[in-house]
């Protein structure tokens, strides 16, 4: 089957051809890193991550960067309100990040490049910038002029006099034209700043990711670029435009982002006050979960965030995993008698019925909802085998051996799943049972009914209501 991917740069979905044969070079804008990770970084880099651990499964060598931009004029907006240090600032929520991209099973990037580290190599673009006229200095600053760049607007698939008829020249800016961006910024008293050929300054934000990029992919055209749909314009559309304009070359192949993350269907915003904290949702819920919940829509789409869509993921995972601990009990205990040819053949079928779903999805743009559906189908299939007469223990084994494997394609280890994560207790789900059966709510009565058997329970109805007993 062949893999293809939706470009944004042309808005078609294409077959995925890398540059050389078998090797990707793959760039993801990372966080800046002025406050604590939230649910929208999750997105990002789970959505990145299970993209190259689908390319590795495909046999690609896969060489990931992702950056820090350790300086802007967030963070140092945010260090002056703490009174602390930039670099300490940056430091403490690099590890934060860290910390749960571990427990997110997030796979480490290659390289993780900060700005500070890059400042000569900027100054080099920049001057080449300058040099070539796609660029100008104006008192201690230089700015990149748009006008001079013919296809701007190709990604994001906007005229230029559409944005300069909407865009606003900032206080004490003296660009030429409005769309024209920051590639190296003067330095303001107290800030932190580099010498260069234009004065003390900093770096522009879009200059970075192009110097970083290619430094350490050791390459003018990227593979693969990837970010959020936030990015699109103007960061991702200005790296193009001063990418090319110094190399000459196209930037990147394909260009791949990931929906928002909306808080309650409301866009989430820090000004609205609905911004969730890694931490703070990873002490409520388990990790994979999180990373269950965040793959169960398309990564183009927007996918709502709420309390209830976390519970609903957390009760699809525990109904699998109590399906799949199960079939392992009952096959550490129990001896198949002889295996039949028509046994192997079958569940062998139904192992490979579950592969061609699972690789036919991802290889349509990474439709991850749908190869969730593939490995739970199979679930399903391998349990009801346990209802046969002799069911085939060792062969419902490696099934289960198989349908681990495909979750770790998606990053999901289902040995994090916590004995101990209790979904709701079990009297409960049974008091809400008895609920919904006074109210001849018969289709929530017989999903609380599987919830209660996929976590062992036999359940009979009685005079008095609901009974349940251990398998």
């Amino acid at each position: 089957m062949v893999l293809v991917v939706q470009n944004t740069l042309t808005g078609k979905k294409e077959e995925f051809k890398p540059q050389k044969e078998g090797k990707v070079k793959m760039y993801v804008c990372g966080i800046t890193p002025y406050d604590e990770s939230h649910i929208g970084h999750a997105r990002c880099y789970v959505v990145f991550d299970v993209i190259r651990r689908y390319l590795e499964y495909k046999k690609y060598e896969v060489k990931y960067i992702q950056n820090f931009t350790d300086i802007d004029d967030k963070i140092i907006a945010r260090a002056k309100e703490l009174n602390t240090d930039t670099g300490k600032l940056v430091n403490e929520n690099i590890d934060k990040y860290f910390k749960v991209m571990r427990e997110l099973n997030v796979k480490a990037a290659d390289v993780y490049p900060r700005v500070t580290e890059h400042i000569k190599e900027i100054i080099e673009i920049v001057s080449k910038l300058v040099e070539n006229g796609y660029a100008y200095e104006v008192d201690g600053a230089v700015y990149f002029s748009v006008a001079k760049f013919e296809p701007y607007g190709r990604l994001s698939k906007r005229k230029k006099e559409d944005l300069v008829a909407g865009a606003r020249v900032e206080v004490n800016e003296s660009k030429k034209n409005p769309l024209d961006f920051a590639l190296w910024k003067k330095a303001k008293p107290e800030e932190p700043s580099w010498p260069s050929p234009w004065g003390e300054g900093r770096p522009g934000w879009h200059i970075e990711c192009s110097v970083m990029s290619m430094k350490h992919l050791k390459t003018d055209t990227l593979d693969i670029h990837g970010g959020g749909r936030d990015l699109i314009f103007p960061h991702h559309e200005n790296e193009i435009a001063q990418s090319e304009a110094a190399t000459g070359r196209q930037f990147s192949k394909y260009w791949l982002h990931n929906g928002f993350v909306t808080i309650n269907e409301e866009k989430m915003s820090k000004s609205l006050g609905n911004t969730f904290t890694l931490s703070d949702i990873l002490e409520k819920y388990n990790p994979m979960v999180l990373r269950y919940f965040l793959l169960t829509k398309h990564y183009r789409s927007s996918i709502d965030f709420s309390d209830d869509k976390l519970e609903e993921a957390k009760i699809r995972m525990y109904e699998i995993k109590n399906e799949i601990e199960k079939i392992r009990y009952l096959s550490l205990n129990k001896k198949s008698k002889i295996i039949s040819t028509e046994d192997r053949s079958r569940i062998n079928a139904l192992i490979s019925e579950c592969r061609n779903g699972f690789e036919k999805a991802m290889d349509d743009d990474f439709k991850t909802r749908e190869a969730i559906d593939s490995i739970r189908k199979l679930v399903r299939q391998l349990s009801a085998e346990l209802g046969r007469k002799n069911p085939p223990f060792e062969l419902l084994t490696k099934g289960v051996y198989e349908v681990e494997g495909f979750f770790e394609i998606l990053g999901i280890n289902l040995g994090k799943l916590l004995e101990s994560d209790i979904l709701l207790d079990a009297d409960d789900l049974r008091k809400q049972r008895d609920e919904a059966r006074k109210n001849k709510d018969w289709k929530k009565s017989d999903k609380l009914r599987d919830q209660l058997e996929a976590r062992g329970y036999l359940v009979e109805d009685t005079p008095s209501g609901t009974f349940l007993k251990k398998k």
